[in-house]
């Protein structure tokens, strides 16, 4: 990783300062990588984060770090997601990124099963007092007046314990705090929006909503509903890596760009092949969608693209 200081840009903070509502691109595992990141910057994604890295192997394995984060000068601004136990594992993780990063962000949210087993994700939910120290420690450790500490959380069936972890976190100088409107528990169920607002309104600091978000329509409905700085999405921007730019389905100059992009950077076939399968969900028939999805070969794909869609 080298440091990156040549490329101008707007910070985040500078971007909750400057725009009604900021467009987010999740931290999604396996997908949210470098290429995709380059991708969704250029059709009006204004902030984007890494995938979620584990702490304790990126602080003691540079092949860890290696494998988990690549970056370049245009990818910018960035956020790099951690999943930490403890607020000295955090805190170094933030250290080492500082240079090539943004800011950092505790995720809070993640509900897969080993994850909480681990002490990792949605389970610190329950632990306000460990969020706030892990806030703490991180802010103290990093120098830099513009680098973001931010947390991703989930919501309790009692929203006031929500409401008081998020206080407390604010107290300890977190930046921005996203809220993913549903509990640990919940997969697919709608995503409670008056939740979201509570939280807001109970907040100084900005507030960001996540879940439910696949059209430009749908964040500037949330945004007016529940108040929040900014907006977050994950399957909609997978789908449609366009959609912050108004989009209804992914345009054909978006695939292309995708096609550029993830070849300049050699990206692995099958995150190559599964992005356009997300792509390309509502622009094939489902008849061609099994034919293009059995596709094994980039060869394959590219034969595919240009005799059916004239890529």
């Amino acid at each position: 990783m080298n440091e990156i200081k040549d490329f101008n840009y707007t910070t985040p903070l500078e971007l909750f300062k400057e725009k009604k509502v900021v467009k987010i691109c999740a931290p999604m595992v396996r997908y949210s990588k470098l290429a995709f990141r380059k991708l969704v910057r250029q059709y009006e994604c204004d902030l984007a984060f890494t995938p979620m890295i584990i702490s304790d192997s990126f602080i003691k394995s540079l092949k860890a770090r290696d494998s988990d984060f690549t970056t370049c000068k245009e990818d910018r601004p960035l956020i790099v997601q951690f999943a930490a136990k403890n607020g000295k594992e955090f805190a170094d993780a933030a250290e080492i990124v500082v240079p090539y990063s943004d800011g950092v962000d505790l995720n809070c949210g993640c509900p897969q099963r080993w994850a909480m087993a681990e002490g990792y994700g949605a389970c610190l939910i329950k632990k306000p007092e460990l969020v706030k120290d892990m806030v703490n420690q991180a802010k103290s450790r990093v120098s830099n007046g513009d680098f973001t500490v931010s947390i991703k959380i989930r919501i309790h069936n009692d929203i006031r314990e929500t409401v008081d972890m998020c206080q407390k976190a604010e107290k300890a100088g977190v930046s921005w705090i996203t809220v993913h409107g549903r509990t640990k528990e919940q997969r697919g169920q709608p995503v409670n929006f008056e939740a979201i607002k509570t939280i807001k309104d109970s907040l100084q600091c900005p507030v960001i909503a996540n879940g439910d978000i696949n059209s430009l329509e749908d964040v500037q409905r949330i945004a007016e509903l529940t108040g929040v700085n900014g907006v977050m999405a994950a399957r909609g921007i997978l789908q449609n890596p366009a959609m912050y730019s108004g989009y209804d389905n992914t345009p054909l100059d978006c695939v292309q760009k995708w096609l550029d992009i993830s070849t300049s950077l050699g990206t692995h076939y099958r995150c190559f092949h599964n992005h356009l399968i997300y792509m390309l969900e509502r622009v094939l028939p489902r008849a061609e969608r099994r034919i293009f999805n059995a596709l094994v070969s980039s060869s394959a794909v590219m034969d595919y693209l240009k005799e059916h869609l004239g890529i």
